[in-house]
């Protein structure tokens, strides 16, 4: 083994920084007795061509500079301290790491008992000595050079972003016209055929299932299955390799280029976050990077009991966000995503692990103190899941201003009204107009309230109209992974059928969620594939299955070309009518200078809803009637968006009913319907005065011509 040239280098930035002429290596670890830096030529090597021992530690950072070293080398550490599991000290130097602030990952997990720190078969207690080398992946030195030049963030107002949640293997791996060679990638996710399907469905941003790298757990490889959906990081500042082109070391570039097209064409992108835990899971689990750099510091320990690990997410571990270096470590990740690869948000999966600071979640904590004054992370989009498995972790609504949540409440409501559930009017009159009793209170508006029916954690729109049990047993669980309240109703028989009866209220009922989801105040999540029907086969934890099960089929039949359709149309109307994406609660008072109010609930007979309506466990029909002059969106100079008055109709019931289109403050003009969920074809520009039918299990939104627009 040859000697390589070592300086003392800098303690920040943390990671491997190449400047041009060399690199700076800087790893933080506060226990540490000494760190070693190998250097590997191939991503499977076992031997390293050069180690280089840390001498000098600055701030807690063990840090050198290797003017010898350029983009693409590939790198690990071993780090020695105490091997003292009972007081949560699991340092073992057998083991190589992966850098916590690495930018690029190479190689895969090869799993095997030499990854684990602790001796297997017995107990967490024994060091184990051999070498893991070998089975671990190897971090990579990058350049970050990237020719940025006319990128421009589409900075899309809240109140019109409509979201559309995807994984980029799953959208692109069937997709006839994307190239082979990019099926499955980034680059695949950013050609023309993906981008315009989504600009056809009016969406604003894309929100990807998580791209950190991460890695797949030992006992899902035994059985033949993988962690597709990605929840299990262990390289918070590198994307996932598995999505490059042939595994191409310049996964970063790929990656900028993706995002870089969908800014060209006006859209978002938002990464699924996963900072509340990582892939070396519980006290049992491997040795992979943070264990081994520092346990203790890194990790949230069972007070008193510090061989085990706090557990607020289901995976064994949570992270310990009472820790700066924890907490530095995720705010630097988020920032270089921002700034370096120039995403426009997060979704941050169950959020409140982060603002855990003792045991209760801290609404007013560090963590969103920190975020708040950040001038970059302020500024950009924030989505919480807002719970966790800890006690006190449904958070729906207690996060502060500057917070976007996934409103699950929106979910089953929606879900309880459409299957036919009785009493649902309340909740669901407050969920189609913003949530106001949830989100109201902190001070927030309306699109504080991420709205969606579905996500990837659960049935797709299709299963959750033709399935009442999960159907899991591909995941080799027995059936008993996933959760059971579902809200969903088969229609009359359980998974596909040849009923056309069935088939046609099927469709019917996935028109009326997609519409009702674009037609509610707040802002709009779909969930990819959605619009096309896509199904799981009823299984409703599809997080192993990287195949068929998930992957969105793009040859469509016959229904579910007209869902896409009328998708677009739904999408279309929500974009041209400005009252639809109000950024105030509505407040039920008269607008000054109309009379009418600005939000109406009607009964069928076309009058106002009264306590007695909404009692009515019986009653699955009513309007939502919101006035043109309700308003509230202005351009960048302060001009007020004009609107249409429009009336949303939906009837959960059984059975049709005629419902009395309403006069609007004595104003001359008639009803134009501008989609109806019960109509096969969405021909537009019909005329209904002075009532309309409205078949059961269906919805109709139309708006209001005043008499000069109907006779220009």
């Amino acid at each position: 083994m040859s000697t390589m040239r070592s300086w003392p280098g800098k303690p920040y930035p943390q990671g491997a920084t190449w400047d041009g002429e060399g690199t700076n290596f800087s790893i933080f670890s506060e226990h540490a007795d000494g760190v070693e830096l190998c250097l590997f030529d191939d991503p499977d090597d076992g031997e390293p061509s050069h180690v280089v021992t840390l001498s000098e530690r600055t701030n807690l950072n063990w840090h050198c500079y290797l003017p010898d070293v350029r983009p693409g080398q590939l790198y690990g550490y071993r780090v020695h301290g105490p091997w003292d599991p009972s007081n949560g000290h699991r340092f073992n130097p057998n083991k190589l790491l992966i850098d916590p602030y690495a930018k690029s990952v190479a190689g895969e997990i090869t799993w095997g008992d030499e990854v684990f720190g602790y001796a297997v078969g017995e107990g967490d207690l024994v060091m184990d000595t051999r070498d893991s080398a070998g089975s671990m992946p190897k971090c990579v030195v990058v350049d970050p050079a990237f020719e940025w030049a006319g990128d421009r963030k589409p900075d899309t107002p809240w109140n019109r972003t409509v979201i559309y949640e995807a994984h980029v293997k799953g959208m692109t791996k069937l997709h006839p016209g994307v190239p082979d060679e990019l099926k499955g990638t980034y680059l695949g996710m950013a050609y023309e055929p993906i981008i315009d399907h989504l600009q056809s469905l009016g969406v604003t941003a894309i929100e990807l299932l998580p791209v950190h790298e991460f890695t797949t757990d030992r006992f899902l490889v035994e059985k033949g299955l993988t962690n597709y959906w990605g929840y299990n990081s262990i390289a918070f500042l590198s994307p996932a390799a598995r999505y490059a082109t042939l595994r191409s070391r310049h996964v970063l570039n790929e990656f900028k280029s993706m995002v870089k097209a969908y800014h060209r064409a006006g859209i978002e992108v938002i990464l699924d976050v996963v900072y509340n835990h990582t892939g070396e899971g519980s006290h049992l689990g491997p040795t992979l990077s943070l264990r081994g750099v520092d346990n203790r510091s890194y990790y949230r320990l069972v007070p008193g009991d510090e061989r085990h690990y706090m557990d607020y997410t289901g995976t064994g571990n949570s992270l310990n966000m009472v820790h700066s270096r924890t907490m530095q470590l995720m705010m630097d990740s988020l920032r270089y995503w921002a700034l370096e690869m120039h995403v426009d948000g997060f979704r941050f999966d169950l959020a409140p692990v982060l603002a855990r600071e003792l045991h209760e979640v801290n609404r007013l904590g560090t963590f969103f103190d920190i975020i708040q004054q950040d001038p970059v992370l302020s500024q950009v989009k924030l989505i919480a899941e807002p719970w966790d498995l800890g006690e006190g972790g449904y958070m729906v609504g207690d996060f502060p201003v500057g917070w976007a949540e996934w409103n699950g409440e929106y979910r089953d409501a929606v879900r309880s009204f459409w299957r036919g559930d009785p009493g649902q009017l309340p909740v669901m009159a407050s969920r189609l107009s913003g949530s106001s009793d949830i989100f109201a209170a902190s001070g927030r508006n309306t699109y504080a309230s991420i709205n969606f029916v579905t996500a990837h954690d659960g049935y797709t729109l299709a299963d959750l109209t033709a399935y009442e049990h999960k159907h899991n047993d591909a995941n080799g669980e027995g059936n008993n992974d996933g959760h059971n309240h579902n809200l969903s109703r088969n229609w009359g028989t359980e998974g596909p059928t040849e009923q056309v009866a069935v088939n046609q209220m099927r469709l019917q009922m996935r028109k009326n969620f997609i519409a009702t989801l674009m037609f509610s105040q707040g802002v709009r999540m779909l969930l990819g594939g959605d619009e096309m029907g896509r199904t799981q086969g009823g299984n409703n934890n599809a997080y192993c299955q990287d195949n068929e099960i998930s992957w969105v089929d793009w040859n469509l039949d016959e229904d579910a070309q007209e869902l896409l359709q009328f998708t677009r149309r739904a999408t279309e109307i929500f974009e041209s009518h400005a009252v639809l994406r109000r950024r105030a609660f509505f407040n039920g008072n008269p607008i000054a200078g109309v009379g009418l109010k600005d939000l109406t609930w009607l009964r069928p007979d076309g009058s106002e809803m009264g306590d007695g309506d909404w009692n009515d466990q019986s009653n699955f029909c009513f309007g939502m009637l919101i006035d043109g002059q309700a308003t509230d969106e202005v351009d960048s100079r302060g001009r007020a968006a004009k609107g249409d008055t429009l009336l949303l109709v939906l009837n959960g019931g059984e059975t049709s009913r005629q419902f009395t289109m309403p006069a609007v403050d004595r104003r001359a003009g008639r009803w134009e319907v501008l989609l109806d969920t019960a109509r096969k074809h969405q021909e537009g520009n019909v005329r209904q005065l002075p009532g309309l039918v409205v078949p059961a299990h269906s919805l109709s939104l139309s708006r209001f011509v005043g008499e000069r627009e109907v006779r220009g």
